[in-house]
């Protein structure tokens, strides 16, 4: 479903922000912001796997561990995740696990089928779904990147 409104944008900027972080530190540039139920800002990551040495480090993955720690929950259910590409299955598993009331991403992950949700099934439930936020600025931090590293 694609869906743009200029309040998503506000936390898809930030998300895009968090990206050129992690662009400028050598990183597959993503970043992700969690959004409560009252739009209010819970925390935001980038992309640190080379930094931080760890192939876990998804901004999903951080942004998610971050939000659970600051909340003292174990559960999400009432937030919403803003990520700048089209979460891998490891973390659409996660995003599943911590029940994410809404997933919005800006560029699509052409290796990955969006109608292919059965990570979600698996786990007992699926998250609202809204892509192509800001997709086309959320593609082209990617592409560039990926053309300067060729």
């Amino acid at each position: 479903m694609m869906f743009n409104s200029p309040f998503k944008n506000r936390y898809m900027d930030l998300a895009l922000h968090k990206a050129r972080e992690a662009y400028e530190k050598g990183e597959v540039p993503v970043g992700a912001v969690i959004v409560n139920n009252d739009g209010e800002i819970i925390e935001s990551a980038a992309n640190a796997t080379i930094s931080n040495h760890d192939p876990t480090a998804h901004a999903e993955i951080i942004v998610i561990r971050k939000a659970l720690k600051k909340l003292k929950v174990n559960r999400l259910d009432f937030c919403d995740l803003y990520v700048t590409l089209q979460p891998c299955p490891m973390c659409s598993h996660a995003i599943g696990l911590v029940r994410i009331r809404r997933l919005y991403f800006g560029a699509y992950e052409k290796s990955y089928d969006l109608n292919d949700c059965s990570f979600y099934k698996k786990n007992f439930y699926e998250p609202e779904i809204i892509s192509g936020i800001n997709e086309e600025n959320c593609s082209k931090l990617l592409k560039d990147f990926f053309r300067e590293l060729r």
